[in-house]
């Protein structure tokens, strides 16, 4: 049996015996129970499509891995429902006439979380240095000096945090 019969049929049976409990878990949670079905289904999505799923041996504690997957789920829908409330309270702020059509709104959200996801995805320091120099206009002598790190360390950590930025766009 290869790695992703077996990964698959270890899924179906995690989802078989524990499906019920982490829906119960994740709407206890939230607070609603069509939020909580669909973050349990991505997580045994998020399960079947990571590498390091195959190899865990979560297998034999399955209430703690789902437990696991699933607070990061969570985590990832309150960041995600943070940014867009955001993003709407800027909307809101403009203009009628300057406010994008339904469609681009969408678009835009969509390009947030993806933004959020690359920007997550950085090492602290990276992602701190990125900030610093993109939301508050420092400029990368002056972001060296306020870190204690050297102006070649600052270009190394924007230049690592443009191509990810670019790569996710």
């Amino acid at each position: 049996m290869s790695d992703a019969a077996i990964l698959r049929h270890h899924v179906h049976s995690m989802y078989s015996a524990h499906h019920g409990w982490l829906r119960a878990w994740l709407g206890r949670r939230l607070g609603c129970s069509e939020r909580a079905a669909d973050l349990a289904q991505d997580a045994f999505v998020r399960i079947l499509t990571t590498r390091q799923a195959a190899d865990a041996a979560s297998w034999r504690e399955p209430r703690a891995y789902l437990t696991t997957v699933a607070r990061h789920l969570v985590a990832d829908h309150w960041r995600r429902q943070e940014l867009e409330r955001a993003y709407l309270e800027a909307l809101a702020a403009q203009p009628e006439l300057q406010a994008p059509s339904p469609e681009t709104q969408l678009l835009i959200v969509e390009t947030l979380l993806r933004i959020d996801d690359c920007l997550n995805a950085l090492p602290t320091v990276t992602r701190r240095i990125f900030l610093r120099s993109q939301l508050d206009g420092l400029v990368y002598v002056d972001i060296a000096s306020e870190m204690g790190v050297s102006l070649p360390t600052v270009k190394r950590h924007m230049r690592t945090a443009f191509l990810a930025c670019l790569s996710a766009a």
